[in-house]
């Protein structure tokens, strides 16, 4: 564990670190604007059938076109968004030319012949009432009606790039370098999401937000790896909570951006355009130095700790840093880093399955409550700028809360605290009745707080249980975990159908367990990062012994 006196020698909290951490932040802002994306480009705008061709009604009214053609959803009183009248009835429209349907006792022929009249699909096509956005994917490609599920598939699509991302990336950054895939994912960040914008279908658009999807995975890990392994122990905890919020007030700026751009290629290319930017000062990024030693790179390290001694001021004691220096203090790590890694190491030994199990259990859990949850969230009956502006402001207490938890009482305590008080928040709401609209909201937002709350514990908590040798390979399998939950989440709530309680009782129990299960999990509060395998295993031996 000699590397973190090193990192002290050059300068472990310098100016190096402020601006190595605020830059790897920066694409993390946009990263929500990605995922939360589709709330706003794919909205459903008010629509009905289009009035038939081969008419000419410009005498009249759009009120009494609209009369005339489309008929009334008699459960909301407005027009049908997927029938329309074979033939005008014209029977609707009175003498003076106003249009009012006659349901007088007088006219019940003309009420039997309304009733009789024949109905057609949107044979020429949908108007639509575009309030919230000029334009979205739905009304760009009439995602309605018999189509209506493409708008669920298309971000079904995207979740599977996120997931295939979070295995792809996990594995090649453990071999190729945490800073070479960032490039990468930048890269893929800023072209997938510009085709994504001048997509020309809607199968073309699906494509390129699955390579965004990949992208934003491994964007993602190597900026947390890379935050992590520049940093000493002491200030994780601060750190990595500052780079939780960073992607909580990206979900505000995406409302405040959304509500300025409503066309939808217009905003997909705005949340995309950042990531040129971030992907062009990303070349001044150091690869981590752990990395480098245990993939026999030492002298590159060593070039790398005297950069970072330079720009911290250190210039003296990064001079004494030499290869022989670093081999020698980090000669066991490097002994136990031979070879090659691959998830399978993540099963290796009795302490890192028991490791992967817990965190797999605590990810899928944690995701699939919270885009559970998410979904019912919908019934503020607000429009979408202010329940996006809802969803990010929940997170910020609930975040502060849980660093202090972290700080305090230590990681795994605030992790089960967090699932089980989500989970028990869910399965009350199930007893709230359904008019208590007020109540309902109010537990359910507290619900979300403590699930983003779990997310913002597991990122840090997973980061200080794998080992450097296989904490990108980790970090990617419980992500992929996390894409999991995420996208069996709607399918529950097809359950509901039969039985209404049935999805929130799913939603509740599962993060209940999961905390349960993280009980077994070893406390990391103030413990060293660990480099290999071995450093695991040791760890779990000296807490047993110091329990003893």
């Amino acid at each position: 564990m000699a590397f973190g006196d090193l990192l002290e020698q050059v300068g472990s909290t310098g100016r190096f670190q402020v601006l190595h951490v605020t830059l790897l932040c920066m694409p993390i802002l946009m990263m929500a604007s990605h995922n939360l994306l589709q709330n706003f480009v794919a909205s459903v705008p008010p629509h009905h059938c289009s009035v038939h061709r081969n008419l000419s009604l410009s005498r009249l009214s759009p009120e009494q076109v609209l009369l005339l053609t489309v008929p009334q959803d008699i459960k909301n009183s407005r027009p049908e968004r997927c029938l329309r009248y074979a033939a005008p009835q014209w029977q609707l429209l009175s003498e003076n030319g106003t249009y009012s349907p006659k349901v007088e006792s007088d006219s019940s022929d003309d009420t039997d012949d309304l009733l009789d009249a024949e109905l057609q699909g949107c044979k020429d096509g949908w108007e639509y009432s575009m309030t919230e956005m000029s334009s979205t994917i739905i009304s760009e490609w009439d995602l309605v009606c018999d189509l209506r599920s493409l708008k669920q598939m298309g971000q079904t699509i995207y979740m599977g790039g996120v997931l295939v991302g979070a295995v792809i990336f996990g594995g090649l950054s453990d071999r190729f370098g945490r800073r070479f895939l960032l490039l990468i994912s930048n890269l893929l960040m800023a072209v997938g999401g510009t085709c994504a914008a001048f997509s020309t279908s809607f199968s073309v658009f699906c494509l390129f937000r699955f390579i965004t999807g990949m992208a934003l995975s491994g964007l993602g890990l190597n900026s947390f790896s890379l935050i992590v392994e520049w940093i000493p122990t002491r200030v994780r905890t601060v750190v990595g909570t500052g780079t939780g919020y960073c992607y909580t007030m990206g979900q505000l700026i995406l409302a405040v951006v959304a509500y300025f751009i409503r066309d939808w290629r217009w905003l997909t290319l705005a949340v995309s355009v950042p990531f040129y930017i971030t992907f062009l000062y990303s070349w001044w990024f150091l690869e981590s130095a752990r990395w480098l030693v245990l993939n026999r790179k030492s002298e590159q390290a060593v070039k790398n700790l005297k950069t970072v001694a330079r720009i911290n001021g250190r210039r003296e004691e990064g001079d004494r840093i030499n290869l022989e220096m670093l081999q020698d203090s980090m000669k066991k790590e490097m002994s136990c880093s031979q070879g090659s890694y691959s998830v399978v190491d993540l099963l290796r030994t009795p302490t890192m399955r028991n490791i992967t199990i817990c965190l797999s259990a605590v990810w899928f859990s944690t995701s699939f409550a919270y885009y559970g949850l998410s979904m019912d969230l919908q019934k503020f009956g607000v429009d979408i700028y202010l329940i996006q502006v809802i969803f990010g402001a929940v997170d910020i207490p609930a975040k502060v809360v849980v660093t202090v938890s972290m700080s305090i009482f230590g990681r795994r305590p605030s992790q089960c605290a967090a699932l089980i008080l989500s989970g028990v928040t869910i399965l009350i709401n199930i007893l709230v009745p359904y008019e208590k609209q007020t109540v309902r909201t109010t537990l359910a937002v507290l619900g979300k707080g403590c699930l983003a709350a779990s997310f913002n514990c597991c990122y840090l908590y997973s980061g200080e249980l794998y080992p450097t040798v296989v904490r990108q390979n980790g970090m990617g399998w419980v992500s992929m975990m996390a894409r999991v939950g995420a996208m069996v989440a709607p399918m529950v709530l097809l359950l509901g159908e039969a039985v209404p309680w049935l999805p929130g009782f799913i939603y509740g129990v599962a993060p209940i367990l999961s905390g349960v299960v993280a009980i077994y999990l070893p406390e990391t509060l103030g413990a060293p990062l660990p480099d290999t395998i071995q450093d695991v295993d040791e760890r779990k031996v000296e807490t047993q012994s110091q329990e003893q």
